[in-house]
């Protein structure tokens, strides 16, 4: 039988850091988890345990983060392979090799030994949703005997991809009718039928991103996930990023956008959204000029009417209706916003 590993809402998703890991704890392993505020907050995870392996449908309407850093590895030194499958919307995963785009039909893995950020992104109806499987690496060796690395992603087209993930499914569905033994046959042998298809297709791992490329990934990364934070500051993201105030600069010099002008249009462009997504009922103004950063409501409906051209009030009254030429607050020009 399935159990319910966690389920969050607008209730508690802020306590999703202290209870990812299940009731006892002791699924995943540790890192920084975080779910993204909005109008509509809906995530849950599913577990069905076959011995020392889980099976977990993740389901969310709502972008997640997750980061494990080598602070976590030293503090939890927990050993695993996670293979995933996509179902809808995509997986962008930051890795020592590089930067990863999993999309619906793919397949991606994932260790729990080495650094690595996940971002998980909802489709178009904002729904996300993948099938995977957590397995101990001494596990997944006996039948992936090569080096796989984090990041690893196919396309999940191929027949033994397909059968690999329709025996897990329909492992994760049995509502108990199959002999313990025997699911773990069917564990087993999914893993086998995965072990050659990763084979035949490690050699077509998209190629290696620059060093500096990987850092700018982080650090915008870093400034998306803490943009709530109304004393985000070039040093705090320099040190959550492990870099230097003066290179994270030449960083966003790549970017071409200023460290002061990324953050204050970032957070009116997910105001905007979440505006024109819900109703006053759901969300105040002030509540949402508080949740994307800004230390004051007075402030917010000043850059916010700087960059729209209209009130935040007018805004959600017009359904997120503003000027043709202040709609894309992120060209270039757009908005003379303060450093």
């Amino acid at each position: 039988m399935t159990e319910t590993l966690f389920a969050f809402d607008k209730r508690n998703y802020r306590d999703c850091q202290n209870t990812f890991r299940g009731a006892k704890n002791q699924e995943y392993y540790l890192g920084d988890y975080s779910i993204e505020a909005g109008s509509v907050i809906d995530v849950r995870a599913e577990r069905k345990a076959v011995g020392s392996c889980s099976i977990i449908r993740l389901r969310s309407q709502t972008r997640l983060f997750f980061k494990r850093a080598w602070q976590h590895i030293r503090e939890d030194a927990t050993d695993v392979v996670v293979l995933w499958f996509v179902k809808r919307g995509r997986l962008c995963i930051s890795h020592q090799s590089g930067y990863s785009v999993v999309k619906a039909g793919d397949f991606a893995i994932t260790k729990s030994m080495t650094p690595f950020a996940v971002e998980c992104q909802p489709d178009e109806q904002s729904v996300h949703e993948v099938l995977h499987v957590i397995v101990p690496s001494h596990i997944f060796r006996r039948f992936v005997v090569q080096d796989v690395r984090t990041g690893f992603c196919t396309p999940a087209e191929g027949r033994e991809f397909a059968i690999a993930e329709r025996i897990l499914t329909d492992i994760f569905e049995d509502a108990g009718e199959l002999k313990e033994h025997v699911v773990q046959i069917l564990v087993d042998s999914a893993l086998s039928v995965l072990s050659d298809a990763i084979k035949s297709r490690d050699a077509a791992v998209p190629a290696r991103q620059s060093l500096s490329d990987k850092r700018l990934q982080d650090v915008l990364r870093y400034i998306e996930i803490h943009l709530s934070d109304p004393k985000l500051s070039i040093a705090t993201v320099a040190k959550g990023c492990g870099i230097s105030p003066r290179y994270l600069s030449f960083l966003l010099s790549l970017h071409g956008t200023p460290f002061s002008t990324l953050v204050w249009e970032s957070r009116l462009k997910i105001a905007g959204q979440w505006l024109s997504s819900s109703k006053p009922s759901e969300a105040s103004i002030s509540e949402i000029a508080y949740r994307v950063g800004f230390k004051s409501s007075a402030h917010f409906s000043r850059m916010f009417k700087r960059a729209f051209s209209v009130s935040p009030r007018q805004y959600r009254m017009a359904g997120g209706s503003a000027p043709t030429a202040v709609r894309d607050i992120g060209a270039a020009g757009s908005v003379a916003l303060p450093h």
